[in-house]
């Protein structure tokens, strides 16, 4: 049983090598800003947060697994989707790209507790088969230090890792000593959810285990 991940994040790749497992990766392709404005506009309404993180999960997975068999024809196993964004105020904030923003979120976050929303989608893929696909929303409560001081901020801005990762924040890396508490699954945070994920794997019949392909033998 495989595994594909359905992005290019080393983020959420990382975490599925340390949980033991070691997959394939395809770059999906989606025009998030038209799928999400498709799907407003089809409601009527603005989405929700959590809305739009399932929203892109599930097209993001639904895009690879469509199209996994043209490069790998033999792969059996699953793809897995997802998208985060982090609310603050009932704001929400994916990537800022620039310094300047970057800057200017952490000064607004310093002190302050924001919620991190993880979509996942699962999505069973075999051979001649019809797919089969699970999901759901993870959520993560984020309180960052208060004494965080703007040297600190500035440095931190300037190693370039808050600029490309949704909230401008990182826990696993230089970002985790800015931040004093994690209310929910930790890895929601970088990414992605490993409890959803077993859970999502276990209704579509799959044990979470038998998707270890990289776990070091026991000495």
């Amino acid at each position: 049983m495989r595994v594909c991940l359905a992005s290019t994040s080393p983020a959420r790749l990382a975490l599925l090598r340390q949980s033991g497992i070691e997959p394939l990766c395809l770059s999906p392709d989606v025009d998030e800003d038209a799928v999400a404005a498709a799907e407003a506009d089809r409601l009527g309404r603005a989405l929700a947060p959590e809305e739009v993180v399932l929203l892109l999960g599930r097209a993001k997975a639904a895009d690879v697994a469509a199209r996994i068999h043209d490069a790998h024809p033999d792969f059996e196993g699953i793809v897995i989707g997802g998208d985060s964004m982090f609310e603050l105020d009932g704001e929400v904030h994916g990537k800022p790209h620039t310094p300047e923003r970057a800057l200017a979120r952490w000064h607004a976050m310093r002190g302050r507790t924001g919620v991190l929303h993880s979509g996942h989608s699962v999505i069973l893929v075999r051979p001649g088969e019809p797919a089969a696909e699970t999901h759901a929303v993870a959520e993560a409560a984020v309180t960052f230090a208060a004494d965080i001081d703007d040297a600190e901020l500035e440095r931190y801005v300037a190693t370039g890792e808050p600029l490309l990762v949704a909230g401008a924040f990182t826990v696993d890396s230089l970002g985790g000593a800015f931040i004093e508490r994690v209310d929910g699954d930790p890895s929601t945070v970088v990414g992605m959810s490993l409890s959803t994920l077993r859970h999502l794997a276990g209704r579509l019949g799959i044990r979470w285990t038998d998707l270890w392909n990289a776990v070091p033998p026991s000495s």
